[in-house]
Parts: C-alpha cells; structure tokens; sequence
C-alpha cells in the first residue's frame, strides 16, 4: 500500500501552499516594496521548479539534463527579450 500513495506528489502540493500562503502574507503584511518583491520573485521561481520537478515529472525521464538545458536556455532567452524590450521601449536606448 505504500508504493501506492503519491507521497512526493502530496508533499510538493503542501509545500506549494506554503509557498502561497507565504506570498499572501507580502501582501497581507505592511513592508517595503523591495524586500516584498524579493520575496515574492523567490517564491515564485521556487514554486515553478517546484511544479516542474514534482507534477510534471522533468527528472523522472532518462534524458532529464538536456530538460534542464532545455529549460535554462529558454529562461535565457526570455530575460533577454523583456530587459532588451525594456532597454528599447521604455529607456529609449
């Protein structure tokens, strides 16, 4: 009966709303725009490896480095496109 409870699924999910009910609580809490942000972009990308490795299964495959690589290389591309978007539209660079 044990191999059959999803004890990994169960906990990410927990933890996933930890980390939700620690990003309720930047808002619900009066502190300062940065320290507030800093927490809620930690939690965020935690969260989202926390989703990708738990319920989407990305280390499970036999082929997992090149998901990773994959996915780094992806989040690269995206910081470029928004910082070169922001350097082009609103810095007027």
């Amino acid at each position: 009966m044990k191999e059959l409870f999803p004890a990994k699924q169960v906990m990410g999910f927990v933890f996933s709303l930890i980390l939700t009910a620690v990003a309720l609580l930047v808002h619900f809490t009066d502190m300062s725009f940065s320290f507030g942000m800093t927490i809620l972009l930690i939690t965020a990308f935690v969260q989202a490896f926390l989703q990708l490795v738990v319920f989407m299964h990305a280390g499970e495959s036999k082929d997992g480095k090149s998901i990773y690589t994959t996915i780094f290389y992806g989040a690269i591309i995206a910081i470029v496109t928004v910082f070169g978007s922001l350097l082009i539209l609103l810095w007027d660079m």
